[in-house]
C-alpha cells in the first residue's frame, strides 16, 4: 500500500512491517500504540523503524493512519478516554422537558 509519511512516499506491506519489527524490543507505551503480534509498540517507534526517519519528522497520526489501512490494530494512549461532547442548551432543555432520549 502506498502512503505518505513526513512528505515521503512509502510502499508498505503488512508482512514486511511485521518482519521489520520482529526482534525489536517494545519501548514503554506512553502515547498511541499499535499491536503487532503479541507486542504493543508505540506508534512513533514503529514509524521510525519502517521509515528509517527521525521520530520528530512525522506525526503519530500519519503512522497510525498508514498502519490502520494495512490492517493493524491501533489504540489511543492508555488512560485516555474519549471526551464526551457537552450538550447544547437545546438538548439540555429538551431532556428536561421529557423530549428525545439522551444520546451519549
Amino acid at each position: 500500500m502506498r502512503c505518505v509519511i513526513a512528505r515521503f512516499p512509502f510502499d508498505l506491506v503488512k508482512s514486511e512491517v511485521v518482519a521489520k519489527m520482529k526482534g525489536v524490543k517494545p519501548e514503554p507505551v506512553t502515547g498511541e500504540y499499535v499491536i503487532i503480534g503479541r507486542h504493543h509498540y508505540p506508534v512513533k517507534q514503529v514509524g521510525e523503524v519502517i521509515t528509517r526517519q527521525d521520530r520528530r519528522d512525522f506525526s503519530a497520526g500519519e503512522v497510525t493512519r498508514a498502519l490502520t489501512r494495512l490492517g493493524f490494530t491501533c489504540r489511543p494512549a492508555p488512560g485516555t478516554e474519549p471526551v464526551a461532547a457537552e450538550r447544547t442548551a437545546v438538548e439540555t432543555a429538551s431532556a428536561q422537558l421529557g423530549g428525545a432520549p439522551e444520546q451519549g
